[in-house]
């Protein structure tokens, strides 16, 4: 079957123009004008696209791949077959990052999926929305009241805009998405099937039911925050809901109501902080970590996958666990020590 091409071609870069962008070394190359059009994994690379090796998993596919160019380090150097042109680097999955911005800059931002240039006939744009040039309204999006739309912003098919919103310069709200009751910052991405704004879970639990919590807080949403699909960000109850400048969010991420997130945060898939909880500026959250309320993470933490924290954890802490996040050696030790006790006991033979 034909593969169908997603990604739009790229004129490429020469090899010098690749050492320079990246500050590798070519190594014993004097045709700097060679170009590469493509960037690939090193075991599918054809002629004309750049790899990358950075790891001894892999240092063995050097032999047999058919890339052009390869970013490696010195540890694997003596490994390339000739004929394959070598740019040395100590870092080169960056560098391969680098060169692959470079060659297909249009997929850093996703794009109108109908390819609509400004409003679609079929969006809804309430009279008193405040739209500036250069908004996209793919079809079946829908822009509610008083709504502010910043200059270069998409918003993406079936995408629901609710009133007062606030959606700065360069933004992408993915298809499916709901905005309400928020405040969002400039080149802000939202992936498709996000819902920003909505109630918070709050309830007093009582004999004869349950009394719902009224939430009049909002969401506040930094510049250069990245939030992937499936994500879920409660306004706030008492409070306001605020994601930091530059936090990145994986998909089906649940954040309660009142959630404080610094700056430049990574926050895995399927994670759930609950309400109330702080995160410093450059928390690290691997997959499925849970968060109880109220807690706060100091910055520069990092939280291993599958941590169920339960109490404050230190700035700059390495910390793991279930049922109870602790310093991550202590846990493994502790893991260590449970496998020992738990092992079947070896019975010696007597002696004849």
């Amino acid at each position: 079957m034909t593969e169908p091409q997603f990604v739009r071609h790229s004129p490429g870069l020469t090899v010098g123009e690749i050492a320079a962008l990246t500050g590798a070394e070519l190594q014993g190359v004097t045709n700097h004008a060679q170009r590469m059009t493509n960037v690939a994994p090193i075991d599918l690379a054809e002629a004309g696209d750049l790899t990358f090796v950075d790891n001894a998993k892999f240092a063995g596919a050097l032999t047999s791949t058919r890339a052009g160019a390869v970013l490696i380090n010195q540890h694997f150097q003596s490994l390339v077959p000739s004929g394959l042109v070598v740019l040395l680097t100590s870092e080169p999955y960056k560098g391969f990052v680098l060169v692959a911005r470079e060659l297909h800059p249009h997929t850093l931002r996703p794009a109108s999926l109908f390819e609509t240039d400004g409003i679609a006939s079929n969006a809804s744009v309430h009279a008193s929305a405040r739209l500036a040039r250069g908004v996209t309204a793919d079809p079946g999006a829908v822009i509610g009241p008083r709504a502010s739309i910043g200059a270069g912003t998409l918003i993406g098919a079936n995408a629901v805009i609710g009133p007062d919103v606030r959606i700065g310069q360069n933004c992408s709200i993915g298809p499916g998405s709901s905005i309400t009751n928020a405040i969002i910052g400039d080149r802000v991405i939202i992936h498709p099937g996000c819902h920003i704004g909505q109630d918070g879970f709050g309830f007093i639990m009582g004999a004869t039911g349950h009394l719902k919590v009224p939430q009049v807080g909002i969401v506040a949403i930094e510049h250069d925050v990245e939030i992937g699909a499936g994500t879920t960000v409660d306004r706030g109850g008492i409070r306001n809901t605020v994601i930091g400048e530059g936090t990145k969010i994986d998909n089906l991420v649940q954040i309660a109501h009142n959630v404080v997130i610094g700056r430049h945060c990574i926050i895995a898939g399927q994670s759930g902080l609950s309400g109330s909880v702080t995160l410093g500026d450059f928390v690290v959250l691997g997959a499925r970590v849970g968060i109880r309320q109220h807690i706060t993470v100091g910055s520069g933490a990092r939280l291993a996958a599958r941590s169920s924290v339960m109490r404050d954890v230190p700035a700059g802490a390495l910390w793991g666990g279930f049922p109870n996040a602790k310093p991550l050696r202590q846990f493994l030790r502790e893991v260590v020590t449970l496998e020992q006790l738990a092992s079947p006991i070896v019975k010696l033979t007597a002696p004849e």
